[in-house]
């Protein structure tokens, strides 16, 4: 019996979805390791799985993404 899982691009779309700290950190332009001292700081919630790694619920990096100032692109 095969366990599929689904791709990324489809993961993120649904509802709810899980991000990893890489993705969570490309969204915020900072390091993965970042994301973890926010995550240990309790500045974010995440999840931890079986086996033991941490996921953030999209929903709530989008919010708080959307109160971080966005960089000026003056040349």
């Amino acid at each position: 019996m095969a366990i599929t899982t689904p791709n990324r691009s489809e993961s993120t779309s649904m509802p709810g979805a899980l991000l990893t700290p890489g993705e969570v950190a490309a969204m915020f332009r900072v390091d993965p390791k970042t994301v973890t001292r926010w995550a240990q700081a309790g500045k974010l919630s995440a999840v931890r799985t079986l086996g033991g790694h941490r996921r953030f619920h999209e929903n709530e990096v989008r919010q708080l993404l959307t109160g971080v100032p966005q960089q000026r692109s003056d040349v």
